[in-house]
């Protein structure tokens, strides 16, 4: 087994050999953090998309380039090929939301000299893993009036931070028996956000909150009704950060799977100006809670504007032909072996970190319940286009039989008949508030997913 690890990291070490693919990869990966460290929320992912691919757009054919959002949250984007839309498309598809702390409509509780925020955590998360950090609030609020105020509070240096209390461990003697589920309640993932009280009213009643509401009018102009309808979200606050002496790691908040949409859209950007088949990218939101909603993979988002290019570009084209001949990549992070967790890998069929993307054929849990399949016959084309470029690449599948599981947006992609497999990048301390990836990784997927989108 060592010696096939050897054999994949000297891989790497030859693919990195010469000194202009080691810049590449560095400006790459600068580029990377930037865009980790100032798109955390959906709406902020998409904008940033949005902006680059209008830049783009001014030095290319903008009649070869078609794009469409949706409610800030999802985008499509497509670039005309050489062949007619019926003989199919190249699709990457990813997401844009990640695990995180969502306020509650009411959310304000004042006790004990402080004001808190009620929160309802969104995706899988690892409770204890958010207590006792700093933490930022990214959102949106959106008045009666239609007007959209954008928040963001906690990621400029003089900025203050907000965070949840955990438990001293002088106290905690009762819970340091309880199970992790038992022991951290998802009622108590509540945000400290004020200690100073209204002194010009003492009497009346929560003078706490007349204080922190008082702020938010004179800053931002809101008032707590205004809080029904908002999007407000707590996430790690910070920028992203190299990792290791050899600075060889990226650690930051929403790798899962940020770094697929930037990988993704970094190599539509560096792909060829007019591919042999239509280039698609879509990137969805809900998928950390089942990709439902009027935004998610299970939505008929992708469906609408696959109609409308066609409509533009081909009018006779049958969009069922569309989907039946696309070849599709669901773009993924993979969970890689942890040395201190090794037995929960099958070390054989296992990602490993800095060895190159990871082909998962099959996702879901269990019996291989709730998954995408993907045929041999379009996995040993994809090993003929990534070889032939030769860019590393892995298959792994996430942990052993039976010790859990988990989805993509992959089986939705499926459900139209076209040919689809998860490929991304493996991600270390996946869900927490500080995940884990190689700058190796980052690299050879983008040039996976540009060979990919170039491909004949």
């Amino acid at each position: 087994m060592k010696k096939a690890i050897a054999n994949k990291m000297q891989n790497i070490a030859d693919y990195f050999a010469t000194k202009e693919q080691s810049e590449q990869m560095q400006q790459t990966v600068a580029s990377y953090i930037d865009f980790l460290s100032c798109c955390k929320t959906e709406r902020e992912t998409i904008a940033y998309l949005i902006e680059h691919l209008e830049k783009h757009r001014q030095t290319s054919s903008k009649d070869t380039i078609f794009y469409k959002q949706w409610r800030e949250k999802s985008l499509f984007i497509a670039k005309k090929g050489k062949r007619p839309l019926s003989e199919g498309l190249h699709l990457i598809a990813s997401h844009a939301d990640s695990p995180r702390l969502d306020w509650k409509q009411n959310p304000f509780i004042e006790n004990d000299s402080l004001l808190q925020v009620k929160t309802h955590y969104y995706g899988g998360i690892r409770k204890y893993q958010w207590l006792s950090r700093p933490m930022a609030l990214h959102g949106v609020a959106v008045k009666e009036n239609g007007e959209q105020v954008r928040l963001c509070i906690g990621e400029k240096d003089m900025d203050p931070v907000f965070t949840i209390s955990d438990l001293l461990p002088h106290l905690a003697q009762k819970e340091a028996g309880k199970t992790l589920q038992t022991a951290f309640e998802g009622e108590k993932l509540n945000i400290i956000f004020g200690h100073a009280p209204d002194i010009k009213n003492k009497e009346e009643e929560h003078p706490i909150k007349r204080a922190v509401l008082r702020l938010l009018k004179e800053y931002y102009g809101l008032e707590a009704e205004d809080f029904y309808s908002a999007e407000i979200q707590m996430v790690p606050a910070g920028r992203a950060r190299y990792v290791g002496l050899d600075r060889k790691l990226i650690g930051g908040y929403g790798q899962d799977d940020k770094i697929c949409v930037f990988t993704s859209f970094k190599a539509f950007l560096e792909s060829a100006e007019e591919p042999e088949y239509t280039s698609c990218l879509i990137f969805w939101d809900k998928e950390e809670i089942g990709s439902n909603g009027s935004t998610g993979a299970q939505s008929r988002f992708m469906e609408y504007c696959i109609q409308e290019i066609a409509e533009q570009w081909e009018p006779e084209a049958k969009v069922r032909d569309i989907f039946l001949n696309t070849k599709a990549l669901s773009a993924d992070v993979s969970a890689p072996i942890e040395p201190d967790w090794e037995e929960l890998h099958d070390a054989n069929n296992a990602a490993y970190m800095g060895c190159g993307p990871v082909f998962c054929k099959f996702t879901g849990s269990r019996g291989k319940y709730d998954a995408n399949d993907a045929h041999p016959e379009y996995i040993a084309w994809l090993r003929h286009v990534l070889n032939s470029q030769q860019i590393p690449w892995q298959m792994a599948e996430l942990g052993k039989v039976d010790c859990g599981g988990g989805g993509t947006v992959a089986l939705y992609l499926a459900a139209y008949g076209m040919d689809t497999i998860d490929l991304g990048p493996a991600i270390m301390s996946m869900h927490s508030p500080f995940e884990l990836s190689s700058v190796y990784d980052i690299y050879t997927t983008k040039e996976a997913y540009r060979a990919f989108l170039n491909a004949k």
